[in-house]
C-alpha cells in the first residue's frame, strides 16, 4: 500500500470482518456513505480528502470460505483530537454492500515518531560505521608506521646471515629464538638483541657467541620449543632459559607476555637440575665435540653431574613418548633395567603400584586410587593438579609424569598416603605421612 507522506502524520488501522464477499470499492464507499454527516461538516470525509487533510484509503481484503477479512488503512494530517474522533467513526459502520461487517481499530500510529526512530537506529548505525573506521585507520597507521621501523632494523648476522635486532652485535646479553617472526615481535616490544637460529640446527655462529656473551634461549612452549632448547644445551652456553607460555609461539605473545617470560627466566643450571638433563648438556672445556654429553677417557669428578638414562623436555609434566635423538646427541647412558613385577620383593600394594606405573609408561596419563587402591578416575598428566583439588577420596595417585613439590603439597592436604611417579623433581620439603615412589625405588 502506498501511503503519501507529505500529507500523513497519524495514520489509522482498522481491522474489517464482513459475512460475505466484498471488495475495495464496497469498503470505501462503507466508510464514505456511513459516516457522512455523523461528524459535522468540519469532519466531512469528503471535504477532507478534498483539502488533503485524509489520505487515500487504504483496502487490503481478501475471501475466504464466504467470509470477507482486511485492514483499512487512513492517513491523516489533522491533530490528534480530530483524528481520534475519526478513528471511533470507523466502528460505527456495521454493513459494507449487501453484508453485515464490523470493523474494529487496531491502533493511530504517529508516523513522525516511527521516523524518528528509524533515524535514530540509522543514526547509530552510521555512528558505529564511523567510530570504528576511525579506530582501524588509527591502528593501522600506528602498525604501519611500527611495521616499517621494526622491518627496516632487522639486520642479517653471521655468515649464516640469521634475521637479528640491531643490538646483538655489540649488547654483552644476547636472546635466542627460532626464527624471524620471532624477532620481529621483539623488536615491537623494544627488544633489539635477539638473533634467530632458524631451525634446530645451531648455527656456528650462536656457539661462538655463547662463549663470550650471556646467552639466553627464549623458546615457544611446545615440542618445537624442547628440541630446539635441547639442541642449544648440546652445543652452546646457555645461561638463562625463559619459555613461552604452555601451547603459544613466541610470536604470538603480547609485550606483556613477553616481559614476563622474560622475567621470569631461570638459569640453565637450575633448569638441567630440575629436569633431569645433566649429562646431554655442552661442557665448556671442550670445544664443540662431537657428542658433548659422552665421556672421554676416565670417569672424571670434574663437570656438572653424572650421566641420566633419560630425558624429559617438557618442564612440568611428561607429555608425550620421546622422539629420536638428534645427530649431535652425546651417547645414551645405560637405561634402567626394565619393571617387571619378578625383579624386586615388595608387598602387594607396592607390586600393585609398580604394574600401574609400568602399564602407564609413556601415556603421560595419572590415575587417582581410592582407599582400596580401586581406580577412581584417569585423567592426563597435565590436568593432575587441578584433578586433585576436587578430588576428596583420593588417597594414592600413580602417574606417568615428575613429582613436584606442589603435588606433594596437596596431597598432605587430602591426607593421602602414597605419591608414585616416573622420578622426583626439585623438593624443598618432604610432608610428613606421604609415602613417594619413583621408578627408581621400585626397580632393581
Amino acid at each position: 500500500m502506498n501511503i503519501d507522506p507529505s500529507t500523513t502524520k497519524y495514520l489509522i488501522q482498522a481491522r474489517l470482518e464482513a459475512e460475505g464477499i466484498v471488495e475495495k470499492p464496497d469498503v470505501v464507499g462503507a466508510v464514505f456513505g456511513q459516516t457522512e454527516g455523523l461528524l459535522g461538516e468540519e469532519l466531512d470525509l469528503r471535504d477532507l480528502q478534498k483539502s488533503g487533510r485524509i489520505g487515500r484509503i487504504e483496502v487490503d481484503a481478501q475471501s475466504k470460505k464466504g467470509r470477507t477479512e482486511g485492514t483499512i488503512l487512513i492517513p491523516s494530517s489533522l491533530d490528534q483530537v480530530e483524528t481520534s474522533i475519526l478513528a471511533a467513526a470507523l466502528e460505527t459502520i456495521d454493513r459494507v454492500g449487501p453484508c453485515k461487517a464490523s470493523i474494529k481499530v487496531d491502533k493511530v500510529e504517529d508516523v513522525r515518531v516511527s521516523k524518528r526512530n528509524k533515524i535514530i537506529e540509522r543514526a547509530r548505525q552510521l555512528l558505529a560505521t564511523m567510530v570504528e573506521e576511525s579506530k582501524t585507520s588509527g591502528t593501522d597507521l600506528l602498525d604501519e608506521v611500527r611495521g616499517s621501523v621494526t622491518v627496516a632494523e632487522i639486520i642479517s648476522f653471521g655468515p649464516e646471515r640469521l634475521p637479528a635486532g640491531p643490538n646483538v652485535a655489540d649488547s654483552d646479553a644476547i636472546i635466542v629464538v627460532e626464527g624471524r617472526q620471532d624477532v620481529l615481535n621483539l623488536l615491537r616490544s623494544g627488544i633489539k638483541n635477539a638473533v634467530a637460529v632458524e631451525g634446530t640446527n645451531v648455527p656456528k655462529t650462536i656457539q661462538e657467541l655463547s662463549k663470550e656473551r650471556a646467552l639466553t634461549a627464549f623458546v615457544d612452549g611446545d615440542r618445537g620449543g624442547d628440541l630446539i632448547l635441547r639442541e642449544l644445551l648440546q652445543v652452546a652456553e646457555v645461561d638463562f632459559i625463559a619459555r613461552a607460555p604452555r601451547g603459544k609461539e613466541v610470536e604470538e605473545l603480547t609485550q606483556k607476555q613477553i616481559m614476563k617470560a622474560l622475567r621470569n627466566k631461570i638459569p640453565a643450571d637450575q633448569y638441567i637440575e630440575m629436569y633431569g638433563l645433566t649429562g646431554q648438556v655442552y661442557k665448556p672445556e671442550s670445544e664443540f665435540p662431537e657428542a658433548p654429553g659422552a665421556p672421554k677417557g676416565a670417569p672424571s669428578g670434574e663437570g656438572r653431574a653424572e650421566p641420566r638414562g633419560e630425558f624429559r623436555p617438557e618442564p612440568r609434566e611428561a607429555r608425550e613418548p620421546r622422539e629420536p635423538r638428534e645427530p649431535r646427541e652425546p651417547m645414551p647412558a645405560p637405561a634402567p633395567a626394565p619393571l617387571t613385577p619378578a625383579s624386586k620383593t615388595l608387598n602387594p600394594k607396592l607390586e600393585k603400584y609398580r604394574d600401574m606405573l609400568l602399564s602407564m609408561g609413556g601415556s603421560s596419563k595419572a590415575r587417582l586410587l581410592d582407599e582400596g587402591d580401586g581406580v577412581v578416575a584417569e585423567v592426563p598428566v597435565r590436568e593432575l593438579v587441578e584433578t586433585l583439588k576436587g578430588a576428596k577420596q583420593t588417597r594414592a595417585v600413580v602417574f606417568d609424569g615428575i613429582i613436584t613439590q606442589r603435588i606433594l603439597d596437596i596431597a598432605s592436604e587430602l591426607n593421602m598416603h602414597s605419591v608414585v611417579g616416573t622420578k622426583m623433581g626439585t623438593i624443598t620439603k618432604q610432608p610428613a605421612g606421604v609415602e613417594v615412589w619413583t621408578r627408581s625405588d621400585l626397580s632393581p
